[in-house]
């Protein structure tokens, strides 16, 4: 079982604004996010919830403050330094699965590492079996997108997040469009994550249910953190 360490992410007076009309996104946040957590974040959808997920991930940036990811500052990061952490260091998981269709799902799943090019196919084959068989996807591994479920992508999808052993796991409604079934399912199978393997989890949701499966809820209403320290009744 995790537990809860040092702060992983810490973020610092964060605000977002969008367009020539500074439409403002996020303002203002602060907070910490301790190594092991599982943390919701929790808002209605366009209250900013997902760009701060993307601010935390590095592939959105601030406007103003600051977000260090393991003592790293993202804002100091050129693009090929960002990229290069989102490769290495975070797992991403969306809701809308974002898997190839032209690959099956052991291909989608070994993408990240044959990108980065320093493990041999041998290696890499050894590992994705492995991560199937965690995730409970094994006996689909040959099949491609459009002949699974949406349970079995996403699946996929977090085998594919899993991958490079990240540190931090991002996921942005990850049971939105499932089943209540296959939601339980995935949220069960991230809490297991979390408590197992020791993975940071940062989960942007609107369902009070699937909330209740982190340690902390963090409530975001237009762009502002307006709660930050409820206590989920995790088991």
């Amino acid at each position: 079982m995790s537990e809860i360490g040092q702060p992983q992410v810490q973020i610092k007076d964060v605000a977002k604004l969008y367009g020539d009309h500074n439409v403002q996104a996020l303002s203002g946040i602060s907070l910490d996010i301790a190594q092991g957590e599982f943390i919701a974040l929790m808002g209605a959808s366009g209250c900013g919830k997902s760009t701060l997920l993307n601010i935390i991930g590095g592939i959105d940036r601030a406007t103003s403050g600051s977000v260090l990811v393991n003592g790293d500052d993202l804002a100091k990061m050129n693009d090929d330094q960002l990229t290069r952490v989102r490769a290495t260091k975070i797992g991403f998981i969306f809701q809308f699965f974002n898997l190839l269709s032209t690959l099956t799902v052991r291909e989608n799943v070994a993408l990240p590492l044959e990108l980065l090019g320093k493990t041999k196919a041998a290696d890499i084959r050894k590992k994705v079996d492995r991560i199937l068989e965690r995730v409970n996807i094994s006996k689909r591994a040959d099949f491609y997108p459009a002949h699974l479920s949406g349970g079995e992508l996403q699946r996929t999808a977090i085998a594919r997040a899993l991958i490079h052993s990240p540190q931090l796991i991002l996921a942005d409604e990850p049971t939105g469009n499932l089943d209540t079934d296959n939601g339980i399912a995935i949220l069960d199978l991230l809490r297991t994550i979390n408590k197992e393997d020791g993975h940071t989890v940062v989960m942007a949701t609107h369902s009070p249910e699937a909330a209740a499966y982190a340690h902390r809820m963090l409530k975001i209403k237009d762009g502002l953190l307006i709660r930050d320290s409820e206590q989920c009744p995790v088991t």
